[in-house]
């Protein structure tokens, strides 16, 4: 029995009767992400609104701002800094990559944050989505 050959045209698929159909190609994550954006949950879709707005207002880049700023004068950067030295020793600096290094030292990065910088930057952005709600 001769293979069947696969055909490698992309999938059409229909959101709703009202929706055009998308073309998504499924072994491309670019045209994934159209796909994947409908069917986000709620709460991803939700987040991807208050992180557009804060964008496209240009409060990201402030709220960036004062994070690092925060994160400089609790110690954080010198802590992460001393870290990433340890890993490197420890590994060698010919087998480890920066890729590497990231994913060693992300979760300890993450957990040194200090509650009052985390909430701190919380209560800064309900305040700029309460003042710009629409």
């Amino acid at each position: 029995m001769a293979a069947r050959r696969r055909n490698h045209r992309p999938k059409r698929c229909f959101l709703s009767e009202a929706t055009p159909p998308i073309l998504v190609k499924t072994e491309t994550s670019a045209f994934n992400f159209l796909w994947k954006s409908k069917t986000m949950s709620k709460e991803s879709r939700m987040r991807a609104t208050i992180n557009q707005k804060l964008t496209e207002m240009g409060e990201r880049e402030r709220l960036k701002e004062i994070l690092r700023a925060r994160l400089t004068e609790c110690g954080w950067k010198d802590q992460m800094k001393a870290h990433c030295k340890e890993v490197i020793k420890e590994k060698g600096l010919e087998h480890i990559t920066v890729d590497d290094l990231v994913v060693e030292i992300t979760p300890k990065g993450r957990a040194l944050v200090p509650d009052s910088v985390k909430k701190d930057l919380l209560h800064r952005i309900r305040a700029f989505l309460a003042q710009h709600a629409s």
